[in-house]
């Protein structure tokens, strides 16, 4: 079997760990117990590295979808002779609705499995490899299934249906006939944990119509968007809520490692990580497609993950685990051959190692789109956000690796300035809040200081647009946030010049946005990015041109696959995804464009 597109798979979850399923009925990645945890199932980066596939013989057509307001995919299956149905979710724990989607959940993947019309046989094959597929584990058949047990890990799938071994792999193979169904529940503990147990059908149940009410009491509760693209930015939100780390908020980039940049690259990251970088981009999102609720919470763990580092004098990291962990040491997996050879795979990510001073503006505006709950926190919260803002006062003009996080000596990214102004001038409008009434003055003269010197230096009189760099000759995507964040207006003719710059020279055929063309100390390439395309979406939105921000975002959305999900990049010569996926900032970029056009358009209209 070859490998799948990206755009193959569909998103599971259960607000702790994620899995990817096929529109061939395979769940090809799943981590247990959370989303950074090893995989037990690994194939979408080795066809050796396990799987737990449902297929019907004969497949003449696969239709798929999300089960209304919910993460349960449903596959229906054509067959010659029948129609199959399987429907698969990973289950959360019992009674949750609204806010508590994901407490309680049991680390188990539930499948239901039956035939609505006709009759057709159907394949089962389940081979769980643990530790990202380098360990096979010892398996044992029972009445109620199978038994699977490594080092520190086991599973145990209870089905109705025998299952055959051979080579570590179970099979079963079933003839269904109309009206037949079958459930699976696939259930994971640590061998410190033991005793695991067999669920009983009623259980199964259970937990399946459970899940999907939950998913649905909670997308009831949260959305109420009701502008344009009104079923993507809902979708988007629920898809933000799936990649959320229940017990303690923090939001994941993507569910995913070593899905690459290019086919065949080695620009492979491991994207199952917090990156605090995204929180002023992920509050606004959350304002727009879920709940201030869910917002708070993310807020909480981003600004305590910085806190510990503001307490001993350090620069705030740019990523951290789910769980606020510091150490994400990068390593390589050799026993895994990458998807479509796309080596070396990694997991870690040394991101956390690098000095990235836009932070302090993201964590700054975030607390300013919070402000009347920031109000009411501790006194020492408060406090450091002012310590945020007097360090990027201090250290705006330090060299760093910037939004993109280049693995190259560090340079004066426009970006950088841009955030560290933010920084300061989102303090200085906190300034009671904060307690930092003394310092506003200060902080006066450094927002300006940062303002002139990014109109004077990141300004390319040739190229008629601000740049990558100071004093630089590249230019990149991340200039389209200055009118953003309000650092300059919409419709400034240098913000409309840099506009049509990265029109003109930073798109590929689809209309789509590169993040730059410059070197960045890495070899190879790799696609365009959608949430790029999202903010050029957006900037045009806020220079009043509502016609041309609309075709840009239905540009960006024409990507969206079959079930609403957004990767990372497209292969600008086939159009397929690229990167890890789905992409948390993608979606994030199609919530906040959305928006902003709306905005724009009632505007327009108003006038």
């Amino acid at each position: 079997m070859g490998y799948l597109p990206i755009s193959d798979y569909a998103l599971l979850s259960n607000c702790h760990t994620a899995a990817l399923a096929s529109r061939f009925g395979s769940v090809d990645w799943l981590p247990f117990p959370r989303f950074d945890s090893p995989s037990v199932f690994t194939r979408i980066l080795d066809h050796k590295g396990g799987h737990f596939s449902i297929c019907p013989a004969e497949v003449e057509d696969i239709e798929r979808r999300y089960l209304d307001n919910t993460l349960c995919i449903q596959t229906v299956f054509h067959t010659g002779k029948g129609t199959i149905i399987l429907e698969d979710l990973l289950a959360v724990g019992p009674n949750n609705t609204g806010h508590e989607l994901g407490s309680g959940s049991p680390h188990a993947l539930i499948r239901r499995l039956r035939c609505v019309q006709g009759s057709s046989p159907v394949s089962i094959e389940y081979a769980p490899r643990f530790e990202y597929g380098l360990a096979i584990p010892f398996m044992k058949g029972t009445e109620e299934g199978i038994y699977a047990e490594g080092s520190t890990s086991i599973l145990f799938l209870t089905s109705q249906l025998n299952f055959r071994q051979a080579d570590s792999i179970a099979r079963a193979d079933v003839n269904l006939q109309q009206g037949d169904e079958y459930y699976f529940a696939l259930e994971y503990c640590s061998t410190s944990d033991m005793p695991i147990y067999p669920w009983p059908k009623e259980k199964m149940i259970q937990y399946f119509r459970g899940t999907i009410n939950a998913w649905r009491s909670w997308s009831i509760l949260h959305q109420n968007y009701q502008g344009p693209w009104k079923d993507m930015v809902h979708a988007s939100g629920r898809f933000l809520q799936a990649l959320t780390y229940y017990p303690t908020g923090a939001i994941i980039a993507a569910p995913t490692t070593s899905l690459p940049e290019s086919s065949g690259g080695s620009r492979n990251w491991d994207y199952r990580f917090c990156w605090i970088r995204d929180a002023s981009f992920t509050h606004n999102a959350l304002w727009v497609a879920a709940c201030p609720d869910e917002s708070i919470k993310y807020f909480d763990f981003t600004a305590h993950a910085a806190l510990s580092h503001i307490k001993r004098n350090l620069h705030v990291q740019a990523v951290f685990g789910i769980g606020g962990e510091h150490d994400l040491s990068e390593r390589e997996l050799p026993h895994l051959s990458g998807w479509r050879g796309s080596r070396p795979v990694r997991v870690g990510n040394n991101a956390w190692k690098q000095k990235q001073m836009d932070i302090y503006g993201e964590l700054l505006d975030a607390a300013m789109i919070l402000k009347d709950y920031v109000k009411v926190q501790d006194r020492e919260t408060r406090i450091v956000l002012a310590d945020m803002a007097d360090i990027a006062s201090l250290k705006w003009m330090e060299k760093d690796q910037g939004i993109w996080e280049i693995r190259a000596p560090a340079r004066h990214f426009t970006y950088s300035k841009l955030m560290c102004w933010v920084a300061v001038d989102r303090a200085i409008g906190m300034a009671e809040m904060i307690e930092a009434n003394d310092r506003v003055a200060s902080w006066k003269k450094t927002r300006k200081a940062i303002k002139d010197s990014i109109l004077s230096y990141a300004w390319n009189s040739e190229l008629e647009a601000f740049i990558q760099t100071f004093q630089g000759a590249d230019l990149d995507a991340s200039t389209l946030m200055m009118p953003i964040v309000g650092f300059i207006r919409g419709d400034d003719p240098r913000m409309l010049s840099t506009i049509n710059a990265i029109e003109k020279k930073l798109t590929d055929p689809h209309g789509l946005v590169y993040r730059y063309k410059s070197s960045d100390g890495l070899e190879g390439g790799e696609g365009t990015f959608l949430t790029c395309t999202f903010w050029l979406a957006h900037a045009l939105a806020l220079a009043g041109d509502v016609e041309r921000a609309k075709e840009v975002f239905d540009r960006a959305a024409a990507f969206v696959n079959d079930i609403g999900l957004l990767p990372e990049e497209i292969d600008p010569c086939t159009g397929e995804f690229l990167g890890n996926y789905p992409q948390a900032l993608s979606h994030i970029g199609l919530v906040n464009a959305a928006w902003a056009i709306s905005l724009a358009e009632n505007e327009t209209n108003s006038t």
